[in-house]
């Protein structure tokens, strides 16, 4: 089995865009309010990314995930909210987890394999949601996170290129899986909340 077919078995059924969270943005149905504490506490995650791309020697990566930080901002203040420190206990516990893998090379590769192969999907979705049922232009600032992540699937290319033939590559496939559950619990965490 590749490295690739690896960690996508790691993700396993823990897929984002299965979760009830996505389903129900994709149809209109999730509340504003749900919306509203995801871009803000969701956002802390986003905010933290850079440490895993610089714990792997990526600096130019990281550059690049602080600009995004900030187009993530921009799509909080469509409903009123900024990135701040999570509430939800589902949210925090999965900060903490990305915090302590992003700490290690090789569990910084797995982890952020979990969130950087899954990002171009969701981002079309949310992106595809947000403009059919919740009034946000396509090309308003607050939608340049998701058109700018919707077609990039270069860093997960990446991470996979960084890993092939890599011994040891064990501890990158269960950060992988970990991270994996930890962003759909956060997810549920949320969507339980508000729905």
């Amino acid at each position: 089995m590749t490295i690739k077919e690896r960690l996508e078995s790691a993700i396993g059924e823990r897929r984002l865009l299965d979760h009830p969270f996505y389903r129900s943005w994709r149809a209109g149905t999730l509340p504003v309010a749900a919306l509203r504490t995801y871009a803000a506490e969701y956002g802390a995650l986003i905010d933290s990314i850079d440490r895993g791309w610089e714990t792997v020697g990526e600096f130019e990566h990281a550059a690049e995930e602080r600009r995004h930080a900030e187009l993530w901002n921009r799509f909080a203040g469509e409903f009123a909210a900024a990135i701040a420190e999570p509430q939800v206990p589902e949210v925090a516990a999965m900060l903490v987890a990305a915090h302590r893998l992003f700490a290690e090379p090789e569990t910084a590769w797995g982890a952020l394999y979990a969130f950087e192969a899954q990002q171009p999907a969701t981002a079309a979705e949310k992106l595809a949601g947000l403009v059919a049922h919740y009034g946000v232009a396509a090309d308003s600032p607050g939608t340049e996170y998701f058109r700018v992540h919707a077609a990039d699937y270069h860093e997960a290319d990446q991470i996979i290129e960084s890993l092939e033939g890599v011994a040891g590559d064990g501890a990158a496939v269960a950060a992988c899986a970990e991270m994996a559950g930890a962003l759909w619990d956060a997810l549920s965490g949320i969507h339980d909340r508000h729905c």
